[in-house]
Formats: structure tokens, sequence, C-alpha cells
């Protein structure tokens, strides 16, 4: 098949080059490149606003949005010798003809100004790919960084390449009509651009000075003693409120993951230590009036760990943490519950994933995690690219592995509903798995969505309650929910003072088990 890539050949940049020497890999396909002038370009002064972000926010300039010589672009791509078979349209100009056109739109209008304009606009936008009314694929893209218009822009980049690719394979995601514009939106005018850009600075200003004085987001963790219906009956919050787990303010406490064996309830969480700028898995035993004292370390390694998800299966307690730094997905085993973990297998390798959620169907068990850089850790866009907004699936007959992955990933691309917030759980029949809904920050809310399929072939969900904080758990977000037999948890965002970093002996392990009338030693 011969492919012809229509672009704006003024203002070639490497997501395009990246795009097309991917495409090249596809067997069968030939690609040629129509880089004539076109509509939907950024207005000038964009360049320049994204030059004081990235001074300001000391961030690299040689990420997708950077610009590449034409020279590139015509080696990868050379002009068409003959019709092409197919016109993939990145500027919105093709007239529909006897070749099919396949045309890229950010919120139903074409160009990389759109895509900008609906970033500085607040939004996160949604990616379309159609032929005709046909959509191809379909994905509402999104960063963590939402105030940095260069990084959210690049994040947005790097998932559109993921949404062509898939849709040129033929398993382009879509999400169903809720999620679909319902009108066309105006984009923003150049003088609105510098006008943003000289905005810009004042902000960055206050939010530096804010910083000196306060850490946020400072995650807290929830629990509240469960006699009744769950969060998940009630979708809604319950009405007596939620206790906190107490921090010293140089740490925060947050991803509950309990477990429950023969004395009753452990609390596995992130321990994320400011003065070390990391995190390390903690637990702490929960009594019948709550927890008996302060969390300690039970598992740690050279880099972060976070999403403590704690599982048990043949008579074995089993975690899967999150490590997406490292590049790795590893199981590991206890020796000494809750402590004694020794690292027995990795399920996954060469991928940035996060918050890894195992599921067991039948005789099959189910690994959710969202996937960083397309899948590819390590190549040239690693460190872009949205954590939250894209599911992968694997699975697996042992939960050793081998995982296999699923042949529509990612399954799911959507800020507001990708990235896994607990443990998936069955109520009358029905799978609902806690999703955390980024879609105004970074574990703003928390969805409850209905799994509607998830087989060999397929996968789709449902959001059905979206939870906020309020009155009865405040800040400003939400992020996980999780539950065990007498106990439920949850944890959110807010803020704390800066103090000064101490130092402090290490924390006995084994303080997680002390014995019966023992007093635990002071919180560090």
């Amino acid at each position: 098949m011969r492919l012809s890539v229509r672009l704006d050949g003024r203002m070639p940049r490497r997501w395009h080059l990246r795009l097309i020497e991917r495409m090249t890999h596809r067997p069968g396909v030939t690609v040629c490149v129509d880089a004539r002038p076109g509509p939907g370009a950024l207005p000038g002064n964009a360049a320049l606003l994204f030059r004081l972000e990235a001074m300001l926010r000391r961030l690299p300039g040689d990420g997708p949005s950077a610009p590449v010589d034409r020279a590139r672009i015509d080696l990868a791509g050379p002009a068409a010798s003959g019709p092409p078979d197919l016109i993939l349209d990145l500027c919105g100009d093709v007239e529909a003809g006897r070749v099919p056109v396949w045309r890229l739109a950010f919120d139903d209008a074409p160009g990389e100004a759109a895509l900008l304009a609906a970033l500085l606009a607040g939004r996160q936008p949604l990616v379309t790919i159609r032929e005709g009314e046909r959509i191809l694929a379909s994905g509402r893209v999104g960063t963590e960084a939402r105030s940095i218009m260069l990084t959210a822009f690049e994040d947005a980049l790097v998932r559109t390449s993921s949404l062509v690719l898939a849709a040129l394979d033929g398993t382009g995601p879509r999400l169903d009509g809720a999620h679909l514009p319902s009108r066309h939106r105006q984009g923003l005018s150049a003088l609105d651009l510098g006008a943003r850009a000289a905005r810009l600075g004042a902000r960055m200003v206050s939010r530096r000075l804010r910083a000196l004085c306060i850490r946020a987001p400072h995650w807290r963790t929830g629990w509240r003693s469960l006699s009744g219906p769950d969060v998940i009956d009630l979708r809604a919050h319950p009405a007596s409120g939620w206790n906190v787990l107490p921090d010293d303010g140089r740490r925060f406490y947050a991803d509950p993951f309990p477990i429950d064996d023969h004395e009753g309830t452990v609390l596995f969480v992130e321990d994320y230590v400011y003065g070390q700028e990391k995190g390390v898995i903690s637990a702490v035993r929960f009594g019948a009036e709550g927890p008996r004292g302060t969390p300690v370390p039970v598992l740690e390694a050279g880099h972060h760990l976070s999403y403590p998800f704690v599982f048990r299966d043949g008579g074995t307690h089993w975690m899967v943490p999150e490590s997406g730094s490292a590049g790795t997905l590893d199981l590991y085993r206890a020796t000494a519950f809750p402590g004694g973990w020794v690292k027995e297998a990795t399920l996954l390798s060469g991928l940035n994933a996060s918050d890894p959620t195992l599921f067991r169907q039948g005789d099959r068990w189910w690994l959710f995690a969202t996937v960083r850089d397309d899948g590819e850790h390590g190549g040239p866009f690693a460190g872009w690219g949205s954590f939250s907004d894209s599911l992968h699936l694997w699975s697996a007959r042992d939960v050793r592995g081998p995982w296999e992955p699923h042949p529509m990933n990612p399954v799911v691309v959507d800020i507001a509903s990708a990235r896994s917030g607990g443990r998936i759980v069955e109520r009358g029949g029905a799978l609902f798995r806690p999703v955390q809904d980024c879609t105004e920050t970074y574990g703003g809310a928390l969805g409850l969505a209905r799994i509607e399929r998830l087989d060999a072939l397929g996968y789709a969900q449902r959001v059905e309650t979206i939870l906020r904080p309020g009155p009865r758990f405040r800040g400003t977000g939400l992020h996980t929910l999780n539950r065990s037999r007498t106990f439920e948890f949850i944890d959110g965002a807010g803020s704390v003072l800066r103090r000064r970093p101490i130092s402090h002996p290490p924390r006995d392990h084994a303080e997680v088990n002390p014995a019966p009338g023992t007093k635990r030693r002071a919180s560090t």
C-alpha cells in the first residue's frame, strides 16, 4: 500500500519524522510525503511561548515538537511518483476524491493550532482519525502537566502518534459517543497566545514563591471501619466520612492496599519521603480501633516504588508494585509476611508502566497498566507522553508469566478512565474497576468503571460514577479505593507546610508485627 502523508512542510517536527519512520516499518507500506505549505500550523509566537516555558522549567529542547530539517522528512518519505492508495491528512485541506482520506482532528478541528488552542482553553482534547464519517480511532489524550503548554503539547503528540499507528494496524481504540465533541470549537488567535506568554511569567513567579512555603500535592490516606455498604455500593462517600492516617509532614502515605491474614488487616502504602525523593513500600497492621502504630518499610529498591498491589494466591502473599522508572514490572513473594519480600520474577520489561493491577478470571490472569512512551522504554521519545491516558492489557495462565500483550493494545486512550485506581471487584455478577480521572489534574477524581468486555479479542468499559473530594474528604483529588473484610481505604491530595528534613535512625521493619501488649516506638 502506498500511503501519502499530508503535512505542512514549513515546520516539520520530530513527531512527524518518527511517525513516518514507524509507518514505513509496517509490512507492505510505502510512505510518501506531501509537504506543501498548508493550514493549521501554530502561530509564530507559539515558539516564543515554548521557549519561555523551556527556560523557566528547564525542559529539554529535543522533544516531539522540536523542528527537524526538511531534508530528513524528504528522505524518510520521498515525494509520490504515482497516485497513493491512502492519504493521511494532518492539515485538513485534502479534498475528498477517489483516494480514501484519513483526517486527523483535535476536538473536531484539524491542525496543530487546534491542539494547542484546546490545551490553552484547559481541555483534554479528543483526538480522532476519520474516514468520512467513520471513526477509525479516537481517544482523549492528556498530560500530568496541564499548566505547562510545551509538555502538554508534546505529551499529546506522542499519544496522537499511537492512535494513528493503531488505526493503520486496524486496532484503533474508540471512545463511545458520549465522549465525542458536540460542536466545533474556535481556536485562539496569535494575540491570545502572546497574552498567554506574558501572563505565564507572572504566574510562574507566584507558583515558585508558593512552592517555597508548601508541598502540594501532599497525599493522605483515609480509612474507616466497614460495617455496611462500601463505596462501590454507595456510589458516594460514606456519611461518616474518613479518618486520616497521620504522617509527620516530611513524608506522605498514598496508594493504600489492604489485605487480610489470620490476625486481621495489614495496610500497605507508598511511603514517599521528601528528603529522599523516592517512595518505598511500608505497612501497618490494623486493630479493631484502627492502625496499630505507624507504617514501617517492608520493601525498598534503588528506584521509586509505589502502588503496592498485594494479593494472595496458592497460600502465598505476592506483590507487584509500580516501578516504572526501572522499566520493569516485578513480582515479589513474601517470606515472612508482611515483610520478607523477595523478587520472584520480572513480568514485563522495556516499558514505563504505571499502577499495575492484576485480576484473575477463571484460569487466566489479566494485567492492567497504563504505558508511557508507546511502550518503547528508552526509545526516541522516552520521557514524553502521559503516564495516565493509555491503558494496555496482558494475560497469562500463571501469575509468573509469560505475559502476552493484548492484540488491541492500547485498549483505551482516555485521560479520564485509563489509569487504574485499585483492585477490580465483582458485584452482582458485574466487574467494577476503580479508575483515575485525570481530566482536571493528576488523580483529580476517582471513577467507577463497569467492565463490559474482557477477553482475548477485546475490552470495553463504561464509567458509571465519579467521586470527588468534598466535605467528607477534603482536598484537591482522589486517587485510590480498596477494602479488606473490615476496613475501607481511600486517598487524596492536599497540601502541607514545608518542614526541614531531619535524620532518623532506620525504622525497624519488624515493628509492623509488634508483640501483643507492647508499645510501639514513637513515629518518625
